[in-house]
């Protein structure tokens, strides 16, 4: 972890928070839909125009980078160089 980055966990941020999460091929916007009882609903919004969920623990770590949220993913590459083509009628 960088020194300008700082680890917080995913019960802190409040509901509509946006934050990047990695997908099987690139990164992605996601935002927290609902905060149940162990875990957190995140909104993921696909390059397509579609949206899907996923569901994590409370205390799954968000490294915060500057003014991003992101949650953390084992692999090679950052989301400045993998990051969604969105079409661009939306």
């Amino acid at each position: 972890m960088d020194a300008s980055q700082t680890e917080i966990t995913l019960d802190q941020l409040p509901v509509g928070s946006r934050l990047l999460v990695r997908s099987k091929k690139d990164w992605r916007f996601a935002a927290i839909s609902r905060v149940a009882e162990e875990r957190v609903v995140l909104t993921v919004c696909s390059p397509g125009g579609y949206t899907y969920r996923l569901r994590r623990n409370l205390d799954t770590p968000i490294i915060v980078d500057g003014k991003l949220h992101i949650l953390p993913y084992d692999c090679d590459d950052t989301w400045r160089e993998n990051f969604g083509s969105y079409d661009t009628r939306w």
